[in-house]
């Protein structure tokens, strides 16, 4: 019997100071995510990051929660639940996050329970970053002996691509934009010149959705968001770009987040709060979120594709 585990980055228990301390520290204590030496790590997680940060996180983490809980577990359970009534019952599907719960281990320990000898990981970021791909295939590596299977990046795949541009279409033809932003998860400057891809896939990404979109390059930019610390990172960042553009006259604009395939905090809540008050406090007539794959049809059946080619 096959198995797929889809592994997302994770999220804190509850949206309280407590639970959102214990998920930083599991989180930023990964030596792929900060990158520096341990003791340098180690103090600028327990003397300057985890006395403050945590209050502030879990007031973001408030504004988004819902009824069922945190809104990117409560999506990648939606996507496992489709994409396995799509598979079918011979395909076993599970759920894994990188920090919090369910673990990594949790899901294995789950689909060979059901008798699968065969695992495809599935890391839900569609471009390769140390920090997120590698990190979790660092981690299978330590709790799973036998061999396995990862996914591949699918920063260009057709259906990925596909899938957002039929999200992204209806919000372009509701609010006829001024301009268009494609905003990417950021990543430090220095780890790019360690030879990390991150940034020229989504530049790809980009590009394939904007030909999808049928869109010319003078219609859209390419920014970064959600980035920490005082040191450089990949540039244009997207709060500066929200800004130049509306000081341009480009006073409606739509933004894509590519580097996420549900929603979460750093689309819900970065964009969708902060960064649209940060718009129409600079005039802008309309500032619009273009949701993420989320359980789309178009992007259940991507996945279901990228499986069987996998194992073909």
């Amino acid at each position: 019997m096959k198995g797929l585990i889809l592994v997302n980055l994770g999220t804190p228990e509850s949206p309280t100071i407590s639970a959102v301390r214990c998920y930083l520290n599991e989180f930023l204590s990964d030596p792929d995510v900060i990158d520096a030496p341990a003791i340098v790590r180690w103090l600028l997680l327990h003397a300057i990051i985890l006395p403050f940060r945590p209050r502030r996180s879990a007031h973001q983490y408030q504004q988004i929660w819902t009824k069922n809980g945190s809104p990117l577990l409560c999506h990648t359970n939606a996507l496992a639940e489709a994409v396995q009534k799509q598979l079918g019952s011979n395909i076993c599907v599970a759920v894994g996050m990188r920090y919090g719960n369910p673990s990594i281990a949790t899901a294995i320990e789950e689909v060979l329970k059901r008798g699968v000898r065969e695992i495809l990981f599935f890391p839900l970021f569609p471009q390769y970053s140390n920090a997120t791909t590698g990190s979790i295939e660092k981690r299978i590596k330590e709790g799973w002996r036998d061999s396995f299977k990862m996914a591949p990046p699918f920063f260009q795949d057709d259906g990925f691509l596909q899938s957002f541009a039929e999200v992204g279409r209806p919000v372009i033809e509701k609010n006829h934009p001024d301009h268009i932003l494609f905003s990417f998860h950021g990543l430090p400057e220095k780890q790019i010149q360690k030879g990390d891809p991150y940034r020229d896939q989504c530049l790809k990404t980009a590009t394939g959705l904007a030909l999808q979109l049928g869109l010319e390059e003078k219609d859209y930019t390419i920014c970064f968001q959600s980035r920490m610390g005082a040191g450089r990172w990949i540039q244009p960042y997207t709060d500066q770009e929200v800004v130049r553009l509306l000081d341009s006259g480009k006073k409606r604009l739509v933004i894509f987040a590519p580097s996420f395939v549900t929603d979460c905090l750093e689309t819900l809540e970065e964009i969708g709060i902060r960064y649209r008050k940060l718009a129409l406090a600079h005039g802008a007539e309309s500032f619009e979120l273009v949701p993420s794959l989320n359980n789309h049809p178009r992007w259940i059946t991507a996945i279901c594709e990228m499986f069987h080619r996998a194992y073909v």
